[in-house]
């Protein structure tokens, strides 16, 4: 959320950034809602201390009756405006919390996907001399995948890998989080069970209700709990309501967490194959800084992830998100898409976003800088690994007419020494 005394000081700043998000805006309504409360915190103050002085009078006073009946009308009156009071902050609070993160002036401008902008492109898409198989192909011929059975035991949009394919997965993400820890980052297994308030105070959602979350959110029935989507959920929360020293800023934390969403919104998409899927595990790379430092750590964050799909040998392109598409809560966001044989085009293994003091301020995140003086600390996240969609752009990419994917070099050592898996010895 943003801070209501820069609301009121840039109210066009803040039309513009819901114009350029696409969010409805509300800034009129909430400078009312303001200036009402305002008024009220005043009205009740001088009422209270007129209340006060009555009451400290009654002891000593001749006629008594006349004060006590104006203490009675006081009270009456304060209640009164102390409920009106809770009503306008209620109503203030929920708007608040629908006014979206302000777009860095370097983001692409424009409405959904379509206008984002490619900013680099990687390697080159390989020329295979044989047919590519798409994932479920490689995965169905070398005995990786049961889909129909796990469908069968645990629903719909499940997975289950199995021999080599799943010791791929554990080296892909021992990998990254052996990459990460080795760049500063302290590794941090998180849990996936966490108070709805805390995906809340994440920035994902708009306004106050709470169950909005309920169409994207594993909530745990007949208890307070519900499941993260993603390790930079908790990764937040970690110094709510702390002060930090500038001194120690940044902070870099390398979350894992198997993860859990409906993927409500994406009904009918990637129904076959591993790319989307109700439970999934990831790395998730998360800092904590001052705001001076968020753009240098926006480029550290985003680089990491290159770093890696260029570890795995693939190709890859960097995509500067426009306005429309960067999402509620962010300054600016860059994706990170694989090529995928199968699909003939790039496909997102990973978001870069920086968050400004959004996240901060809900949780109340601070820092004392070198003037003693109090701010709320500047976040950002990227993914470091999403599995086990990123399995699929290196089985494909990397895959030998016979079926069998040759190991990136990076993975070999994890892998014990393999430098290739599957195809016919698989019989």
């Amino acid at each position: 959320m943003l801070d209501i005394k820069f609301i009121r000081e840039n109210p066009d700043t803040i039309k513009h950034a819901c114009e350029l998000k696409g969010f409805t805006d509300y800034t009129d309504e909430i400078l009312l809602l303001d200036k009402r409360v305002r008024e009220l915190k005043t009205i009740t103050q001088s009422k209270t201390a007129e209340k006060n002085k009555i009451t400290r009078e009654i002891p000593t006073a001749a006629d008594k009756a006349p004060l006590i009946a104006r203490s009675k009308e006081i009270n009456a009156e304060i209640a009164s405006d102390m409920a009106e009071l809770a009503d306008k902050e209620s109503a203030l609070n929920d708007l608040l919390h629908r006014v979206p993160q302000i777009p860095s002036a370097d983001s692409p401008i424009g409405r959904d996907d379509t206008e984002n902008k490619e900013v680099r492109r990687i390697g080159t898409p390989r020329e295979f001399d044989f047919t590519p198989r798409a994932q479920w192909d490689l995965l169905e011929m070398n005995g990786w995948w049961r889909p129909e059975k796990i469908a069968s035991i645990c629903g719909t949009r499940t997975y289950a890998l199995f021999g080599e394919a799943a010791e791929l997965e554990l080296a892909i993400q021992t990998y990254v989080i052996q990459k990460l820890i080795a760049k500063g980052f302290t590794f941090v297994n998180c849990p996936s069970i966490t108070k709805p308030q805390t995906i809340f105070d994440a920035g994902h959602f708009m306004g106050s209700d709470l169950s909005v979350m309920n169409n994207d959110v594993f909530m745990l029935s007949d208890t307070d709990r519900c499941l993260t989507g993603t390790a930079e959920i908790v990764l937040n929360s970690l110094h709510s309501d702390e002060v930090l020293n500038e001194k120690d800023l940044p902070i870099m934390y390398a979350g894992y967490s198997p993860c859990f969403r409906k993927e409500a919104g994406a009904a009918g998409r990637d129904t076959r194959g591993i790319v989307r899927i109700h439970q999934f595990n990831k790395v998730e790379q998360y800092v904590y800084c001052t705001p001076e430092q968020s753009d240098e750590m926006h480029e550290m964050l985003l680089n990491n992830l290159c770093e890696i799909m260029s570890d795995f040998e693939l190709p890859y392109r960097v995509i500067a998100a426009c306005t429309g598409d960067m999402g509620f809560n962010k300054v600016k966001m860059h994706d990170v898409e694989a090529w995928f044989p199968s699909e003939n085009t790039y496909r997102e293994l990973g978001s870069c976003s920086s968050i400004g003091q959004f996240q901060a301020r809900r949780t109340n995140t601070r820092f004392r800088d070198k003037n003693g003086d109090m701010q709320f600390c500047a976040t950002l996240n990227n993914t470091g690994i999403a599995l086990p969609r990123a399995i699929v752009p290196i089985i494909e990419n990397h895959q030998n007419p016979d079926g069998s994917v040759n190991i990136p070099k990076c993975l070999q050592p994890l892998m014990g020494g393999r430098t290739k898996i599957g195809g016919k010895h698989n019989g």
